[in-house]
């Protein structure tokens, strides 16, 4: 689990040194440097699948991230021709790597490494940055479609859901009759399973599991899985209660874009490494506080997610699953990013937030998920005529 990231000259970014929790939640205005620091591990894991690291170099281009050359990878302000990325886990172990970004003698996709500091090259297996135990789901997820990708490499190998949630239906296929991870995440609305002798448990199998917490969404709502095998495609139909089955493109947007989120977040266990962005987008006020309260859940059973996000109501889902005693507080850490004015300089300044065990957040920095009480001042002030 990532225990802090020290990022120079990446980006938006010039020098910061971020404490991360089980469950980091880093919001803020657009443009802010928020997606430079996903990028910065992300960047490191392609490198790493790509066989750049540990010898060779950062790619900036590949499956997770395409950032484009060396000019658009380096700070703009950078004093020295280098890009440098420090991880430690919460063992304490770290590494730290630092890439050679001399714009004038090359300006290449791949920055080619300095050096690489690390107490053990162990990192590369054991660290969920790198190994199978990830998952990323990028802002732009796909939308509904009549047929989805089917994929073995990425599914059975990998263990991916692709960065789009493009996999999403052929890896609940393979997995639908797993279990969770732990009872902490179960709906308490799932399913219920009889034994011999008659005595009813909460399923825990995967696919009931996503249908429940999907109901969220949508009430009622079951999925209906048909593979495809022979054409590399996986239909996927919902069904409320004995209705008719509908492709995806005729239900709801919010359905298909929260899909893959739900199905990362159940299936991953323990040690996991989970970066999500705008896990908001196309879902209701009450979607979107679910989602956050499952993100909660997540991190109490040994989940690391990072989120960015521009939704009040996820945070305040957060907020809720600590106040009722479903996550400690001090495994979530909260970032707001701003922009603010230095001797004439735009600068990048993270703000750390603290969350009590009430739910209560120690400050709340100008712009940080306060538009709705300046414009309620603004509609609560008399009307001038």
């Amino acid at each position: 689990m990532i225990s802090s990231l020290y990022i120079k000259n990446f980006k938006a970014l010039g020098e910061h040194l971020l404490t991360f929790k089980p469950l980091t939640l880093i919001s803020g205005l657009n443009s802010t440097g928020k997606s430079s620091v996903l990028q910065s591990i992300l960047t490191l894991r392609q490198s790493y699948q790509q066989k750049l690291l540990p010898g060779e170099g950062l790619a900036l281009n590949g499956d997770l991230v395409s950032i484009g050359r060396g000019k658009d990878a380096r700070f703009e302000d950078a004093k020295e021709d280098l890009i440098q990325i420090k991880l430690t886990n919460s063992l304490g172990i770290d590494c730290s790597w630092k890439f050679k970004c001399d714009l004038q003698e090359n300006d290449s996709d791949v920055l080619p490494i300095i050096s690489q500091e690390s107490e053990s090259l162990e990192i590369y297996e054991s660290s969920s940055v790198f190994n199978e135990n990830f998952h990323y789901l990028q802002a732009e997820r796909i939308g509904p479609r009549s047929s989805f990708e089917m994929s073995n490499f990425q599914v059975a190998q990998l263990k991916s859901l692709g960065t789009q949630g493009e996999y999403t239906g052929h890896f609940l296929s393979i997995n639908e009759r797993s279990k969770i991870c732990s009872i902490k995440l179960s709906h308490p609305n799932v399913k219920q399973d009889e034994d011999n002798l008659g005595v009813t448990t909460p399923s825990l199998d995967l696919i009931d599991q996503v249908e429940a917490w999907l109901g969220e969404i949508s009430p009622g709502i079951r999925l209906r899985l048909d593979p495809k095998p022979d054409l590399d495609l996986m239909s996927i139909r919902y069904q409320y209660g004995d209705s008719d089955r509908y492709r995806s493109t005729n239900v709801g947007f919010g359905i298909t874009y929260s899909l893959p989120i739900i199905v990362a977040i159940l299936s991953s266990k323990p040690g996991a490494l989970i970066i999500i962005e705008n896990p908001e987008a196309h879902l209701h006020p009450k979607g979107q506080a679910k989602m956050g309260e499952l993100v909660a859940l997540a991190a109490s059973c040994g989940i690391q997610v990072i989120v960015e996000t521009h939704s009040d109501h996820v945070l305040n889902g957060i907020r809720l699953a600590v106040h009722g005693g479903k996550t400690n507080p001090d495994d979530v850490q909260l970032y707001y990013f701003q922009r603010v004015n230095k001797l004439g300089e735009s600068i990048i300044n993270p703000i750390s937030l603290k969350m009590n065990r009430r739910g209560r957040i120690d400050r709340w920095p100008d712009g940080f998920f306060d538009q709705w009480d300046k414009s309620l001042e603004t509609l609560l002030d008399p009307i001038q005529e």
